[in-house]
């Protein structure tokens, strides 16, 4: 990997590219982005957006941050978010307890925590090593698969890492970051840069030290990672093994549109066993 303008360069991918490639197409379908960093830009702009919202809200305190973040299961927490209450499972029980407030859940009908944790940061020092790190792939693999593609493998790894959450996690747990999507895009780039023969091994050694840090400092949600590196390898495998020719968009939408599905009934089939 070289350093490049839109982040980092595999040369081995750029010269299969360009061996493989029509002028003004990508080497896996559709048009090639003007600017593979607006899609980025933007994704870093809405994360901030959120984590400002949060900020001026109250920060940790912020009732904002507790209906974004990912909750499998309702909490009972203290009303100014100092904490919460593990024996308390209900809302009920959580109402005869001074000072506390039900959070909401996915299984109390808080369905857009799957999406919106996703986006949802307390720390300064989290979202910054987030959006360090999707600066540096997310330019790489929109430039490889166009913008389309780079946002269908972004928000399959995003609910990918939200449904893992839901299935392996704590049921009063609480999840948020980018870092499901962000791991989802490193898995994307390594089965890129293999596809073509690249040297992968730095991306092995990244995703490694990675892993270390995930199970060995406290807090971090290994589930919403390895759900989000299973979903983006798998995003990214329909990409660029959809059958070449005049369809191969069309088998990448019916690709993109399983996945989806395989990961809502997921969802859905979870819900329904936290509610019951």
């Amino acid at each position: 990997m070289r350093d490049a303008s839109v982040g980092f360069q595999c040369p081995d991918c750029v010269a299969r590219g360009a061996k493989e490639t029509r002028s003004g197409q990508n080497a896996y379908g559709g048009k090639r982005s003007a600017d593979p960093r607006l899609t980025t830009f933007v994704l870093i702009g809405l994360n901030a957006l959120v984590w400002l919202a949060i900020t001026l809200t109250g920060g940790r305190s912020s009732a904002l941050a507790e209906k974004l973040m990912l909750s499998p299961a309702g909490r009972c927490v203290a009303d100014d978010g100092a904490g919460w209450f593990p024996g308390v499972d209900t809302a009920a029980l959580c109402a005869t307890v001074p000072d506390a407030v039900w959070a909401s859940s996915v299984a109390d009908g808080a369905w857009w925590q799957v999406l919106t944790s996703g986006f949802t940061h307390l720390e300064i020092i989290h979202i910054a090593l987030n959006m360090i790190g999707l600066w540096f792939v997310g330019p790489v693999i929109e430039q490889a698969i166009g913008r389309i593609r780079f946002l269908g493998v972004y928000f399959l790894s995003l609910f990918a890492g939200s449904a893992s959450v839901l299935w392996l996690a704590d049921p009063q747990s609480s999840t948020l970051g980018a870092s499901g999507a962000l791991w989802g895009l490193i898995g994307a780039m390594l089965l890129l840069a293999w596809r073509v023969g690249g040297n992968v091994r730095q991306l092995l050694i990244l995703l490694a030290v990675n892993a270390v840090f995930t199970f060995t400092f406290p807090g971090i949600s290994w589930q919403g990672h390895f759900g989000g590196l299973a979903g983006g390898l798998l995003a990214v495998a329909v990409v660029i093994y959809a059958p070449k020719g005049p369809h191969r968009s069309r088998w990448q939408v019916v690709g993109f549109v399983g996945l989806g599905v395989l990961i809502a009934v997921a969802l859905a089939v979870r819900t329904l066993i936290l509610v019951g």
